[in-house]
């Protein structure tokens, strides 16, 4: 068949048979990149169905929870819903260094022990640097776990059709081409087609394949967007290659919840469970000094104890800083207005800097109070109370908001050895509370709720003494 060339968009995979500035798909700007492409006859592949006998109906489908394929990681069977849907395909992506092999490699070595074939397929590595990468963790390997050096698709369905794994796992689809297709591996034809193959395999032998995706430098997942698309499942890893602790959340996921997280420890024998976030996250917590409080988020059906910290200082240049880490810039730059407007607080000339400890990003509403608490603290100099926990949303007109599951995130909070909780008036309604030594603080508006929260300074103290 006639190879021709066209100009593809390394964004969205769009196609122009000219070079053109702006996609008119997704808009990105100096996108396209020229290659060569063959088109594929649609008679060209086989198709297969796993009903023989054609569509069936939906209420005679069975479907049973040992369908799932558990991992035996707790964290991960969390975020995938229970455990890998068989014939599933899930794609992980992160930064360079952040652990998608190291995941992929114990993900495999779990599965394996439980008499589960798996076919490990290393485009980046040789065999025997996959194997040093084994032994440093602790996994030398068993009868089930296959290690492939390949980049050839046609191959690669090969070994999959005469070793029948359970589970496939593919690092990374950047490296792996079709000899079908004339451009090279890692363009926006290549990995579209490579991938659109390896989901059809999936859905008709009912094998559950990992793909491995490389990120650019904007963090966004490399290649076209129908990639994500395709698969079932997208799942990122969240963290600095630097810091200790990862991430795992699921962006897209047919068979669960896109709401649940995992959070790993990253050490010498690969990536280590993290049991108890909440009490990781607030372990180096500082005492008695302003510019730091704690909130209660969710995660899906977990809720999390964050500490959230804050630097309100006098601007040195002409305009004033607003730099925040792990909380929304616009939703952090509407609580400081309304400080401002609402509370009197004078910041237009102050630098305020957010933090939230871990390498958290919170999306949660029910922290906005103690992000305008914690600032109100670094500006006035103020601690907060000791042993508190402060929840709510905030609204323009400074009225504090009701928030959900509201019990959830006491009890969390009560296990870790907090002694109050500041929260809505609205949301305590129709609650019954267990007995307890907790404190119950129920406020409608921010003033109310800061100066409750807030405690004088050391300096303060000292002069009402005098």
């Amino acid at each position: 068949m006639k190879t021709r060339s066209v100009f593809s968009c390394s964004s969205c995979g769009y196609q122009s048979p000219k070079w053109l500035g702006r996609c008119p798909d997704c808009n990105s700007w100096n996108s396209f990149s020229e290659e060569d492409y063959t088109p594929v006859s649609s008679g060209a592949k086989e198709r297969v169905s796993l009903y023989k006998d054609g569509p069936v109906l939906l209420r005679d489908v069975v479907a049973r929870d040992e369908d799932r394929l558990k991992t035996n990681i707790s964290e991960m069977d969390r975020v995938l819903g229970g455990g890998i849907v068989k014939g599933s395909v899930i794609l992980i992506g992160g930064d360079p260094g952040v652990g998608k092999s190291t995941i992929s490699l114990q993900v495999s070595n779990h599965l394996t022990k439980q008499g589960i074939g798996v076919l490990y397929v290393s485009g980046e590595e040789s065999v025997a640097q996959t194997k040093l990468r084994a032994k440093r963790l602790g996994e030398p390997g068993s009868d089930n776990l296959y290690i492939v050096n390949q980049t050839d698709l046609s191959l690669i369905i090969e070994y999959i059709r005469k070793l029948k794994p359970q589970v496939v796992v593919i690092d990374s689809i950047q490296v792996i081409f079709d000899p079908g297709i004339s451009s090279s591996p890692g363009s926006v034809s290549q990995v579209r087609e490579c991938a659109g193959a390896l989901t059809q395999l999936a859905k008709t032998t009912g094998t559950s394949i990992f793909i491995i995706g490389h990120v650019t430098k904007e963090g966004t997942l490399a290649g076209p967007r129908v990639l994500e698309h395709i698969v079932d499942t997208v799942l990122y890893f969240e963290g600095d290659r630097f810091a200790i602790y990862r991430i795992l959340r699921a962006v897209k996921n047919r068979f669960g919840s896109t709401n649940e997280i995992g959070v790993f420890e990253m050490a010498l024998v690969g990536l280590v469970e993290v049991k108890n976030p909440s009490e990781i996250f607030l372990s180096e917590r500082p005492s008695n000094v302003s510019g730091t409080i704690v909130t209660s988020i969710l995660e899906g059906t977990r809720p999390l104890l964050v500490e959230i910290q804050s630097l309100v200082s006098r601007s040195s240049f002409g305009y004033a800083r607003r730099r925040a880490q792990g909380f929304d810039f616009n939703r952090f730059s509407l609580l400081v207005a309304v400080l401002e407007k609402r509370m009197g607080l004078a910041l237009e000339a102050e630098d305020i800097f957010i933090n939230v400890a871990g390498g958290i990003k919170i999306e949660d509403p029910a922290a906005d109070l103690a992000v305008c608490a914690v600032i109100a603290s670094s500006f006035r100099d103020q601690v907060v109370i000791p042993r508190s926990v402060v929840l709510g949303e905030v609204g323009l007109n400074g009225e504090i908001r009701s928030i959900s599951q509201v019990l959830t995130r006491i009890n969390e909070a009560e296990k870790l050895g907090f002694k109050h909780c500041i929260l809505p008036k609205n949301s305590i309604k129709n609650l019954k509370f267990k007995k307890s030594d907790m404190e119950i603080i129920a406020v409608s508006t921010l003033k109310e709720a800061l100066d409750i929260i807030l405690r004088p300074s050391i300096k303060q103290q000292g002069e009402e003494g005098k």
